[in-house]
């Protein structure tokens, strides 16, 4: 009986021995709790994860306009031209580069008095009449460019009557213009007028400007709709 029993003890520990430095050294088994052991088949390796782009930069901030220049002036119209010095008043308001603003309109006198200076023999001649007329203060005038008897005449004013005429010879010969007349104006007269749509000051300006590359053409107000 002692003999079955010191077999027994033997076993046992042989068996302890062997679980405790083969089993594990081989991958039999893991010795750590069930529940902390690892399943091969959960593992997963998971892609690398790329870095955040860098932010942009933040785009400059433009610089603040210049306020719009103030109008002055609703409408403006430069003339009254006949038809041949229209053109050259056309290309030298194409400089300005007025686009839309631009338009054109026609007129005719048909007033059956006129005060006038009789026609000069060409138009540096009547140039240097409207000068004359300047220095006497005197600024209400027109040549006439159209061909006829009348050709480089001054007209200083038409009138629907003869009295009215007269009036504005008295005060004309008030200030010194000697060699203004009456006559009837029955032929109707056309004129170009150039119209100027919102206007601020630098462009009045230039406008005025204009004036002298044709002499006698008058900067004014447009008149009003069906005036």
């Amino acid at each position: 009986m002692r003999l079955l029993f010191l077999l027994l003890v033997l076993a046992n520990l042989a068996f302890f021995a062997w679980a405790k430095y083969f089993a594990t050294d081989a991958g039999l088994s893991d010795p750590r709790p069930a529940g902390q052991q690892l399943a091969p088949d959960a593992v997963r390796i998971l892609p690398a994860v790329s870095p955040p782009p860098p932010a942009r930069p933040a785009a400059p901030t433009p610089p603040a306009s210049a306020p719009a220049e103030a109008v002055v002036s609703a409408c403006l119209e430069w003339g009254g031209f006949s038809v041949a010095d229209a053109a050259v008043a056309e290309q030298a308001l194409g400089a300005l580069n007025l686009g839309a603003r631009l338009t054109q309109r026609r007129s005719e006198d048909v007033a059956g008095w006129w005060v006038y200076m009789p026609p000069q023999a060409n138009r540096q001649a009547a140039q240097k009449k409207a000068a004359e007329l300047k220095g006497l203060g005197v600024d209400e005038y027109f040549i006439l460019q159209e061909e006829g008897r009348f050709r480089f005449a001054l007209s200083l004013g038409v009138f629907r009557t003869e009295e009215a005429a007269k009036a504005r010879l008295e005060a004309l010969r008030a200030r010194g213009v000697r060699s203004a007349q009456v006559g009837p104006r029955e032929t109707p007269v056309q004129k170009v007028w150039f119209q100027v749509r919102q206007v601020e000051a630098s462009l009045a300006a230039r406008l005025k400007d204009l004036m002298q590359s044709v002499p006698g053409a008058e900067l004014r107000d447009c008149p009003a709709a069906g005036a």
